[in-house]
């Protein structure tokens, strides 16, 4: 095949351009991303109980709909948070692949099963089921820089403006803003008065309801009437109330003597806010918070772009005085983190064309293999496409580390070229030889290349998306770079390589210094290895002591999963005292504030009082904290990382009296989890009350403290906040001739604040709730101001017939697969590994817990489990030996010869484990995929040896001077090939800025493994195959064939 594109050159010039156009516009049309599609489809179904409280929910809507969802197919797992405000969120996790459309439709029908088995009340209210994600795609902050607005305008801009138009962006799967409540109109009554004009609450809701209400009037002149009719008129009655006018003037009552009782006489009425349960600011003012989560399976930065364009458009109708900002956006650790790969890239090729101008001493040389890479990396991108693949993180690496590969295949060509042309052959005769000697040699290194990925496309789940991206990029580049080197290469070579003239100046000064260098360590090299071949049980036992040291390594690396990245932003949590208020809650929140605004690193930060991302549920004692950080570019020279910030702000934190606060870390794989570190779901699998989970879940958090992994640990169980239990005592509302649902709604109205019915404004419509102003409701002893009217038209104090005590009883509670349980957030002190903080978590629970316990993980410690309980990094790394092995046996037919190759594999392995822990790093996905790529690499290079080797012998050549004849001509390509791979890497070793801990870490696994692989594993390869070949065949030579050549039908390996 070689030899007719030597004759044709420019055909494989047209191949070779052609690959590289389709590659460039699938590039172009490609999406980004971090990583692949692997973040698991979830579907959130959310009721209401109205005045339900946790434990009401729990029983009686929670439980009844997870029975008929468990086991819906292809579900990983379930929970629901249950909450005193009568809200219920059922969240249930797909299978990584699965068909997020397919899911919502299983899980609807699941609860129709259920349907019937909940309260009247939850199915008249209506379930919603629709496709969610845990944590913000990107926040919207709306303020007012000089103050105009208040929190209430700017949040109900918000929902009129914002809210609608950003649902209906594609890629965007839910909308939640933020802040102060939507509007209501709201109607503030005082005790005194009412009790003052005999009035009640009851009556109060009464009027509002028949005087605000829709009222179709009909038509003047409809069909059918008397013939002659001539005109038909709509009549318009009296609506929907719109202003606060309206409502004042609302009658409640008509006295004997003609005079009127207004809603305005006993109450206050303002356009104010459904709920006050919540504020939300911008670097500490008020401000409304528009967060927007991605829709499964959607690309995160075209959604990013989409949102941007819509504020934008919107922003052109802002009011003066108006503005926003995109205070957070975790979008930019993508982009930022595709931007540092794509610099290292050309860092890389740099470095190797530096390495392979050195080793092959001429321009025209070096132009081959430099004209390569593009070919084949850009060509690579035309598969992706066909795959399904985007442009992510994982497929970078592989281009990446491609460079070195691509670039050994042209240099072993050029290098065999020169050779021949040395010999006194035309550039033309010596390309034709060389092809001839290196063709086999590259096709099965090719082959090996993509065996070694073969097994890692059985891996099931997120491990197998994330292996599978990096491997098929790897295999798919190396596949087309050997079409290269079989086409392209060799005419380019015979086009472009002339005879070798002694260069002049400084170069040839240093060229002839290299030369000189060069050739004694070759001496040296030669010498080293005929010492270990005359004494071969010294060599076997050093390779047997690297290979135990290298198996003690590996067991003592810390395991981890995909590592906590500086993602360019972080979360805070803080909580009060159960039942703190929400002032109080507020004024540690400004304290957090003011911190936040002294800490370097930090360009913005978003408060939510009120509420907690790690529970979903919003609490007065609970805020929640978005902290944006400046760029990574403006931080690195400072070494700001986010763990350095997270670091010093807990250090802080801790020292805060009044609350419990501190930062951590998104999820590593946007979409699983809301917190890095370990997600620990502690279950009560008895089905016993609170307090036993309590109990245990006090003894559980008090022992795992005293571990030393863990910065601190959390849980979102608040099993004893103080609440008050209102008995209404039936009997004496019966004796009193009072209706009972007065005396309830009465209660509400003083307590939560009843809802009424509804008013439109502003083109939507809004609700209206009665309740009892501020000052007297701050006790519930002022219960008793409150009246209601008995059968004999008189009033009767609420207290009368209400008894209230002091109890206590959870916030919330949280079910997952069934059973009642308490998430538990540990996060790791530095230089401890997620593995290592959930076996950490496990020996807690063994020595410290009842068997009618149980435990589980949720999000990312999920899936690190399911990846430790899969399929093993072992297993995969034996695959890989395999198939390897399987490969060289068929390449050499011989079941002995490939031992000689792979025999240098334990070194690789122990280079790369001295690396890892040298650097103080972590045994994960990353780690373990280089691994599998250095069995290749080492093979790569041991096969040029061996194949020299076995061609040497075969002509007749004594072993040992075969095996030394065979190490001292292939130093050079493998030196060659070598450095240029691990110089190709040295940008991922010292990356920095986003993603820079997964660069590094693979960086270092195959730069560590290689090193050790060409400085260490080249002198035991002359050595195993000395020994491979003795045991095998006696040390005798094979007699050459009657013609001369080699007695096998194996190719044989000139200058690969």
């Amino acid at each position: 095949m070689s030899a007719f594109f030597v004759r044709r050159p420019i055909v494989a010039m047209v191949i070779a351009i052609v690959m590289t156009i389709i590659g460039a516009v699938s590039m172009v049309q490609l999406p980004i991303a971090q990583f692949p599609d692997i973040a698991p489809p979830e579907v959130q179904l959310s009721a209401t109980y109205t005045g339900a409280d946790a434990l009401t929910i729990e029983q009686s809507v929670a439980t009844p709909i997870e029975q008929q969802m468990s086991g819906v197919t292809d579900s990983i797992y379930m929970y629901s948070i249950n909450a005193n405000n009568g809200t219920m969120t059922l969240r249930v996790d797909f299978e990584v692949g699965t068909d997020i459309n397919t899911d919502q439709i299983l899980a609807q029908m699941r609860y129709g099963q259920a349907q019937s088995q909940l309260p009247f009340d939850v199915q008249q209210y209506g379930v919603t089921i629709k496709q969610s994600t845990t944590a913000p795609l990107a926040l919207f902050s709306l303020y007012s820089p000089k103050g105009t607005y208040d929190a209430l305008f700017l949040t109900n801009y918000a929902y009129i403006n914002i809210n609608d138009p950003m649902t209906r962006v594609y890629g965007v799967g839910q909308v939640q803003i933020f802040g102060a409540g939507q509007y209501a109109m709201r109607m503030w009554v005082s005790p005194d008065t009412l009790a003052k004009l005999g009035v009640t609450v009851t009556e109060i809701l009464e009027a509002i309801k028949q005087q605000n209400t829709v009222n179709p009037a009909g038509s003047v002149g409809g069909e059918p009437v008397p013939p002659g009719q001539e005109f038909t008129y709509t009549v318009r009655a009296q609506g929907r109330l719109q202003s606060v006018e309206e409502f004042e003037n609302v009658v409640i009552r008509a006295n004997s003597d003609g005079s009127m009782i207004r809603v305005g006489d006993v109450a206050r009425v303002e356009l104010g806010a459904q709920l006050y349960n919540q504020k939300g600011r911008l670097n500490g003012k008020p401000a409304a918070i528009v967060a927007i989560y991605q829709l499964a399976g959607s690309n995160a930065i075209d959604t990013m772009q989409r949102a941007r364009e819509l504020m934008e458009e919107a922003k052109a109708k802002f009011p003066n005085d108006l503005e926003y900002v995109v205070s957070l956006d975790t979008t930019l650790a993508v982009t930022e983190g595709i931007e540092e790969i794509v610099k290292t890239l050309f860092e890389a090729l740099i470095l190797v064309i530096i390495v392979v101008f050195v080793f092959l001493q001429g321009f025209r040389a070096t132009l081959i293999p430099l004209l390569a890479v593009p070919v084949s990396l850009v060509g690579t991108f035309a598969v992706f496409p066909l795959l399904g693949f985007s442009i992510n993180t994982l497929s970078l690496f592989g281009l990446v580390l491609a460079i070195g590969l691509v670039v050994d295949d042209a240099i072993v060509v050029v290098e065999a070229v020169e050779h021949n042309m040395e010999q006194g052959l035309s550039p033309r005769d010596a390309t034709l030889k060389a092809m001839r000697e290196v063709s086999a040699p590259v096709i099965a290194i090719a082959l090996i290349l993509v065996a070694v990925f073969v097994p890692t496309a059985f891996i099931p789940g997120i491990t197998g998306r994330l292996y599978q991206q990096f491997a098929v990029t790897i295999a798919v580049s190396v596949v087309f770079s050997a079409f290269n080197a079989l086409t392209l290469s060799p005419a380019l070579a015979a086009l472009l390589l002339r005879p070798k003239k002694e260069a002049r100046g400084p170069l040839g000064v240093f060229f002839r210094w290299f030369n000189k260098w060069f050739g004694k360590a070759t001496d040296g090299y030669v010498n080293w290895c005929h010492h270990l071949i005359k004494h071969p049980s010294v060599g076997l036992l050093f390779l047997a002591a690297l290979t135990v040291v290298a198996l003690y390594l590996g067991s003592r690396l810390p395991t981890g999963f995909v590592p906590d990245e500086d993602q360019g932003y972080f979360y805070m949590n803080v909580q009060l005292p159960p039942a703190a208020s929400l002032q109080r809650t507020d004024e540690v929140c400004k304290q957090i504030e003011a911190m936040l605004a002294e800490t370097p690193g930090v360009q913005t930060y978003n408060t939510v009082v009120g509420f907690s991302l790690l529970s979903g549920t919003q609490m007065t004692y609970a805020g929640f904290y978005f902290v944006t950080l400046k760029p990574w570019a403006d931080r690195d020279p400072d070494g700001l990382t986010a763990d350095v910030i997270m670091q010093r702000l807990n250090y802080r934190l801790h020292e805060l009296p009044e609350a419990m606060a501190f930062a951590f870390p998104p999820p590593a794989i946007p979409g699983v989890g809301t917190s890095g570190g370990v997600t620990f779901m502690l279950e009560d699998r008895s089905g016993g009350d609170v307090k036993f989970l309590a109990e245990n879940t006090e003894r559980f958090i008090a022992a795992a403290m005293k571990r030393p992994e863990f910065a601190s640990i959390f849980t979102t169980f608040v099993p004893n906040v103080p609440q008050v239990f209102a008995k209404v005592d039936r009997e004496k509302v019966l004796k009193q001739g009072v209706a009972l649902s007065d005396v309830y709604k009465t209660m509400q109205a003083f307590m939560g604040g009843v809802f009424v019915n509804y008013f439109n404004r502003f083109g939507r419509v809004w609700q209206v709730y009665v309740q009892a102003e501020g000052d007297y409701r701050t006790t519930i002893e002022q219960m008793g101001q409150f009246y209601v009217r008995n059968d004999k038209d008189g009033m009767v104090p609420l207290d009368a017939v209400v008894d209230t005590e002091r109890i206590y009883g959870p916030e919330f509670t949280i079910r997952f697969n069934e059973h009642r349980a308490a998430q538990i957030n540990a996060s790791l002190k530095p230089g401890f590994s997620s593995g290592q903080g959930m076996k950490a978590l496990e020996e807690v629970f063994a020595e410290t817990m009842p068997s009618t316990m149980g435990y589980d993980y949720m999000g990312m410690s999920f899936q690190e489990q399911v990846a430790s309980q899969g399929v093993s990094p072992n297993v995969i790394f034996a695959f890989s030996l395999l198939m390897v092995f399987l490969i060289l046996a068929a390449q050499y037919e011989s079941w002995s010869l490939p031992f000689s190759v792979l025999l240098g594999i334990p070194i690789a392995v122990f280079g790369a484990f001295l690396g890892l822990v040298a650097r103080g790093m972590v045994n994960n996905v990353y780690a373990q995929i280089g691994l599998v790529m250095l069995i290749g690499l080492t093979a790569k290079n041991a096969i040029l040896i061996v194949e020299f080797c076995k061609d040497e012998y075969e002509k007749g050549t004594p072993l040992v001077e075969a095996a030394l004849k065979g190490a001292k001509l292939r130093l050079r390509p493998i030196l060659m090939t070598a450095f240029a791979f691990i110089l190709g890497v040295v940008p991922l070793v010292r990356a920095t800025g986003a993603g820079a801990v997964s660069r590094q870490i693979m960086g270092t696994t195959v730069m560590s493994g290689m090193l050790a692989a060409s400085l260490i594993a080249i002198f035991i390869v002359p050595l195993s195959f000395y020994v491979v070949e003795k045991l095998a065949g006696g040390g005798q030579p094979h007699p050459p064939a009657p013609d001369g050549t080699a007695a096998t039908t194996s190719p044989t390996g000139g200058h690969e």
